[in-house]
């Protein structure tokens, strides 16, 4: 049944695609109300898409006869949708910490509020002076160690949320290149550095091996004493144990808990940290605030499926090959980043939950930076590339500089917003001898005409907004959790599992074996001729 709307949306497609999105304006001047959504804290303006009446009702269709809601109702009462790796998904627990779950017998949830409580004291602790270094000084650094999801998460978190934040200056190193660990603890004093080793296997090369580095500077200054530095999280106990790490300075989370999803509980033990506690609930209670609304409203009022449909339409229908994100919130400017990962590596996928090839396109290139730094970059591209990239604007209402909102945040607002129309009305390429007034401006009108090709945009470029009240914790964990459903749904319709991330592993599997050929302690024969020849070139650079 549900292949009967693909093909409903893909003939849609064809018969419209010459049309301007201006057009549906002009021909429905209610379209804005009708094609954008209002909840308490957010508005969703879909109406700047060449999306209609008849296509939205058979992507409404998708999502029903895609079993949208009955698949997230498998999600949040703990089935294993996570096929191949035979788990259940229940990153939404971390932050639904007002009731309880049963799964196979077991109330999850008292192990989850447990593991919260202790990370949230020791995070207290460490803020007030009353755990200390292994030197009896005040914790006044932090480093993270961690990649991935035990990076992007926490420092996109951290990030955003910095106007709040008073406790240790915290600092993040991800990458296996030395001078990323070396840049970072250059000039720090390491006797009140609080190292904290974020891996859930407590194996991932790159965290392991700058976890090495430093604990080797450290011990090599303090002594088996200098490990009242260090921290673990992890879902493998044992292997921080063998690390070194303290019992009581473990803390754990359970393999129903990916990476990517994992900021909402230990792994957000640096934002904790640096936040306090308080604020961290409140980051938590936004979030699941977000879950209970998409659980419970109806798919044309609920955002996460309103925005994915809209994806959908975009990436599978459209076959634009990539969307940019487009946050005009400079606290937000990792957040692009973060994005990237949960699409990229929850549904970069071509090979559907019955093992089968998909057969359209499906999860876009998610990429993008911060307004304005991006209008001055790539938005040329943008406007006057032969490639049509779906935009979503990201746009808080307000900011916490009040004293600057006239100077600053009104221009914001005027800048993204202007951005979005200029996308859809474009510059028309006609003869025109009165292209500019006399102060030799470009009137911004949907009329634009110019007689210089070089200057012609044309427009009908889609996008959408997504405003919110003010980047509070509460905004922001709505905010996350908006964009994981969004994710979900998307694999939902497509029928990918978004929760393994097998493509990944390939690479490493290789890495570990080269890394043994190039330290001489196997052959080179599995690998091709050119990466035989490229290790034997770099090492007679070394040479």
């Amino acid at each position: 049944m549900i292949e009967e709307y693909w093909k409903l949306l893909e003939e849609n497609r064809v018969k419209t695609s010459k049309r301007r999105i201006e057009a549906l304006f002009e021909k429905d001047e209610t379209r804005f109300n009708r094609f954008s959504l209002v909840t308490d804290d957010f508005i969703l303006d879909y109406s700047k898409t060449n999306i209609d009446d008849y296509a939205m009702t058979n992507l409404l269709n998708l999502a029903e006869y895609g079993s949208v809601k009955e698949k997230t109702e498998d999600m949040f009462s703990g089935k294993k949708i996570n096929i191949t790796e035979n788990r259940s998904v229940l990153h939404t627990v971390l932050r639904n910490f007002k009731s309880s779950l049963v799964v196979d017998g077991l109330d999850i949830s008292l192990k989850v509020n447990q593991s919260l409580d202790k990370a949230l004291r020791f995070s207290e602790n460490i803020r007030s002076g009353k755990i200390v270094s292994a030197t009896g000084e005040r914790f006044q650094n932090i480093i993270n160690i961690g990649i991935g999801g035990s990076e992007l998460g926490p420092k996109m978190v951290a990030r955003a949320l910095s106007q709040y934040q008073d406790g240790p200056q915290l600092y993040f190193v991800s990458n296996l290149d030395s001078s990323d660990l070396i840049d970072t603890i250059s000039g720090l004093d390491l006797n009140n550095t609080l190292i904290i080793i974020s891996s859930k296997s407590f194996t991932t090369v790159e965290t392991l091996t700058n976890a090495n580095t430093i604990k080797n500077l450290i011990l090599s200054k303090l002594g088996p004493a200098g490990m009242k530095n260090f921290v673990a999280v992890c879902s493998a106990k044992n292997k921080a144990l063998e690390f070194g790490v303290h019992e009581e300075k473990i803390f754990e989370f359970d393999d129903w808990v990916g990476g990517r999803f994992s900021v909402w509980g230990s792994t957000g033990l640096p934002v904790m940290l640096a936040v306090g506690a308080d604020i961290f609930r409140d980051f938590l209670d936004g979030a699941s605030s977000m879950d209970s609304e998409f659980r419970n409203a109806k798919p044309i009022e609920n955002l996460p499926i309103m925005l994915a449909l809209v994806g959908i339409w975009h990436a599978s229908i459209c076959k634009y090959p990539s969307r940019v994100i487009l946050p005009y919130e400079h606290r937000l400017e990792y957040f692009s980043l973060y994005l990237q990962q949960l699409d990229m590596e929850s549904n970069g996928k071509s090979i559907d939950r019955e093992g089968r090839f998909i057969s359209r396109p499906s999860t876009p290139i998610s990429w993008g930076q911060t307004g304005t730094n991006g209008q001055h970059a790539f938005y040329q591209f943008l406007h006057q590339s032969s490639q049509v990239i779906p935009c979503e604007f990201i746009l808080g209402a307000n900011s916490f500089e009040e004293n600057l909102k006239n100077e600053h945040h009104d221009q914001l607002i005027a800048n993204c917003l202007a951005q979005s129309e200029a996308l859809m009305t474009g510059i028309d390429s006609v003869k025109s001898p009165n292209f500019e007034n006399e102060s030799g401006i470009i009137p911004a009108s949907k009329k634009m005409r110019t007689s210089n090709p070089h200057l012609f945009c044309v427009g009908n470029r889609p996008s959408t907004t997504l405003i919110y009240r003010k980047l509070t914790p509460r905004i922001l964990g709505k905010l996350l959790a908006l964009f994981e459903h969004r994710t979900f749904v998307e694999g939902f319709i497509w029928n990918l599992n978004s929760f393994d991330q097998w493509g990944v592993e390939l690479g490493k599997k290789l890495a570990k074996s080269l890394t043994k050929s190039i330290k001489g302690q196997s052959s080179f024969e599995s690998f091709s001729s050119s990466t035989i020849g490229l290790v034997k070139e770099i090492n007679r650079f070394k040479n």
